[in-house]
């Protein structure tokens, strides 16, 4: 009897865990209550492409253009996109080549160790519509090259938003990069980036034009604070931006992980803080899921489609402006959200996001980011509530029962509301392995990259103000309120 009574409590606390909604009140006024709003960039979500493999990308893969206009779609504005990474720093520009990068690798899946470009190389940048960061190197330590290649930049890209001067800079004595040939520290690339700023900027006749910083490790060291600290007002009037690499890694359970995710940005909070008062915008110049091109147990499953929105959404709450999701080497790359024969799933959470934020000027969190569950709001220019998304971030293997979790949202207006929901059959789902990702019920096609699918738009009740729906494991929703 005593097990049979225990067996009915805990099928009720079972029942309860499902049943029990978190509950979350929608601002009916953006810069009203106790949370706290932050502005939106028009565009927040922007790709960054690895520098020997951009034209590549813009050349032979058809999708890329495909994939970004969607997006353009929604916001109307196009993508940020930056171009950069290691190669940039391996880069020389060759003003005699008409070739966009000459190079030589055993394997096309490797990455060159040096190679050079052309004009024809900036002038594809300039095609692209949107605005465009471009990196060139540092490390070779011959300056010169660099202020060449820099003056073409600024004649060619005609949305040309700012210039990098070297990739990761804590990376440079270990890779043997003349610049760090000597002693190399944080101090010593600051004096070093300082000056190449100001160079570069009299060179090209241009401020503010740097986008500075771009290191990978972890703030504080190596981090923004600590170099706006070395900088006077004669390097400040040439930054444009301030820039960090994020790769969170991890497993595909903490890498979702809503809680995991508000952790990990909190790191750059001092960051953050310290470009915001320089009156400097802070993005995330360079990021994915797992660094060296991605893991493949990881970075092409749902999970990180679900990390990839997630972490827009938080980061923009954190005052970072823009994050470029990094692309590597064509047909070797696990984070990859396109390529020419399929898409990755992590292009679904990307999408997400851009709907969310889409034509919106503000955006508040109504969660504390202290568990699984989050809820974002989403603020038109008058500060009217344009959308809500709901996230569970409980991880879903594909194996045994989905749990569920319900979610209230009070302070709504009308009778029903719309929305869309982003699933998959698990969190292991890989859309390029044949796994079904959908938002709003569609799909986006191999190869092309074109929205596919009857769209499946859900209907939610409102009573008294307030609606209550479901989402599985795994799973989001984007809730219309206009």
């Amino acid at each position: 009897m005593a097990s049979y009574f225990s067996l009915v409590v805990l099928l009720l606390a079972a029942v309860h865990s499902v049943i029990a909604a978190v509950s979350f009140t929608v601002p009916k006024q953006a810069h009203t209550g106790s949370y706290r709003y932050a502005p939106l960039d028009p565009a927040p979500v922007g790709i960054s492409f690895e520098f020997f493999a951009f034209p590549s990308y813009f050349t032979n893969v058809s999708a890329t253009n495909q994939c970004l206009s969607n997006w353009k779609d929604l916001t109307g504005v196009w993508p940020p996109i930056r171009i950069g990474g290691t190669t940039q720093d391996r880069a020389q520009y060759d003003s005699k080549t008409s070739a966009y990068v000459v190079y030589s690798v055993s394997n096309p899946a490797d990455a060159p160790a040096s190679l050079t470009f052309g004009s024809t190389f900036l002038t594809l940048a300039g095609s692209y519509a949107g605005s465009v960061v471009v990196g060139l190197n540092r490390g070779k330590n011959n300056i010169q090259n660099t202020i060449d290649a820099a003056k073409i930049a600024v004649s060619q890209v005609k949305n040309l938003l700012a210039i990098e001067l070297g990739n990761e800079p804590e990376y440079y004595s270990r890779n043997g990069q003349p610049i760090a040939s000597g002693s190399w520290s944080p101090a010593i690339d600051a004096a070093s980036q300082n000056n190449w700023d100001i160079s570069v900027g009299k060179a090209v006749n241009k401020a503010p034009i740097i986008q500075a910083g771009n290191s990978n490790d972890s703030p504080p060291t190596w981090g923004a604070a600590e170099l706006i600290a070395t900088e006077n007002a004669t390097v400040k009037q040439y930054v444009k931006t301030y820039a960090h690499h994020n790769y969170p890694g991890g497993t595909v359970t903490s890498l979702m992980s809503h809680k995991g995710i508000s952790s990990n940005l909190h790191v750059f909070d001092a960051d953050v803080a310290a470009a915001l008062k320089e009156g400097k915008p802070y993005v995330f110049g360079e990021t994915n899921s797992v660094s060296g091109g991605g893991a493949a147990s990881v970075s092409p499953t749902f999970g990180a489609a679900l990390w990839t929105m997630d972490y827009v959404l938080r980061a923009s709450y954190s005052n970072i402006s823009r994050t470029y999701f990094h692309h590597g080497t064509v047909g070797n790359c696990q984070y990859c959200f396109w390529g020419r024969y399929s898409m990755g799933a992590p292009y679904y959470g990307a999408y997400t996001a851009t709907a969310f934020l889409a034509k919106a000027s503000y955006l508040t969190a109504l969660d504390d980011g202290s568990n699984n569950y989050a809820a974002y709001v989403s603020f038109n220019s008058d500060g009217a509530p344009l959308r809500a998304l709901l996230y569970n971030s409980d991880y879903f293997s594909g194996s045994g029962s989905r749990s569920s979790q319900s979610f209230t949202l009070s302070g709504l207006n009308g009778s029903s509301l719309k929305a869309k929901r982003l699933t998959a059959d698990s969190a292991q789902s890989r859309v390029d392995q044949g796994g079904k990702a959908t938002f709003g019920g569609q799909t986006f096609t191999d190869g092309g990259c074109t929205p596919a699918g009857t769209e499946a738009v859900e209907s939610l009740a409102v009573s008294n103000g307030q609606a209550t729906v479901t989402l599985k494991a795994s799973e989001a929703l984007l809730v219309y309120l206009q």
